[in-house]
């Protein structure tokens, strides 16, 4: 089944709430199809409950979603047509990294020769060859990182979720993932990245959200971000994100509530 036409992404007024605690408010926000959202915010600022209610994975408190046109209350019809990293990626130690994505393409029940060659071609592309018939229980962190994130995009959905891809990665490799997510998108792949790696959204994102305390404060493409000063000078994406996300007086006073990521 093919993903319905429309925004990528669109929500309105997506809310979570644990008990007394608003982990996100009334998000409202639309995302094109084919484009890289850069989706920023401080650590405990909603950013991952977010992504596991556009997945599926946690119902939201009130508001709406849909992820590839379909409601995600209909879990059925999203997972489909979407792919995950968390930040921790779901791997088995006991298995190798071959045996992990030709499990991963089970799932997704892809053809055999269609799976082969995809993971054949991605275990090149981040230099896994050599090492894709160890156990993952010898992989370091950038190693199984990388692992994380050829299982999410394997069967290139329409909308792949990145939580901190870059994590762990050294240079070059941080670098195959900015060229690989480029890439995927220029495929018409929708990327929906959260990272705490300004360089990496101002880089490669078509726009950028920011989230602070459950809220979306700024939204926009990265040049607009960055002209938001109240001086009208150029600054760079780390400025602004710091701007948009500076605590007041009041907000510094909820601050001592417990925060949930």
């Amino acid at each position: 089944m093919s993903p319905a036409a429309g925004p990528a992404i669109e929500t309105d007024g997506l809310t979570k709430r644990y008990g007394e605690t608003t982990a996100v408010s009334d998000l409202t926000m639309d995302v094109d199809r084919g484009t890289v959202y850069g989706f920023l915010g401080p650590n405990g600022a909603g950013k991952t409950t977010t992504m596991r209610m556009l997945t599926t994975l946690v119902r939201p408190t009130s508001g709406t979603a849909r992820v590839a046109g379909q409601p995600i209350t209909d879990r059925d019809a999203v997972t489909p047509h979407i792919g995950y990293l968390p930040e921790e990626p779901p791997i088995y130690d006991e298995l190798t990294g071959r045996e992990q994505l030709e499990y991963a393409a089970g799932l997704r029940n892809l053809p055999e020769a269609e799976s082969s060659e995809r993971i054949e071609s991605m275990l090149d592309r981040f230099g896994l060859r050599e090492d894709a018939d160890r156990r993952i229980e010898g992989y370091s962190k950038g190693m199984r990182q990388k692992v994380g994130v050829i299982q999410a995009v394997l069967h290139q959905p329409a909308v792949a979720f990145l939580d901190e891809p870059t994590s762990g990665l050294d240079p070059r490799a941080a670098r195959t993932m900015r060229e690989t997510i480029a890439d995927l998108a220029d495929q018409e792949m929708t990327i929906f990245l959260s990272t705490h790696i300004l360089p990496v959204v101002d880089e490669l994102a078509d726009e950028i959200g920011v989230l602070h305390k459950g809220t979306l404060v700024a939204q926009g493409d990265p040049e607009e971000l960055k002209s938001r000063a109240e001086t009208g000078e150029a600054r760079s994406l780390e400025e602004a994100f710091l701007e948009v996300t500076q605590e007041t007086p009041e907000a510094e006073e909820r601050s001592a509530e417990p925060s949930i990521e």
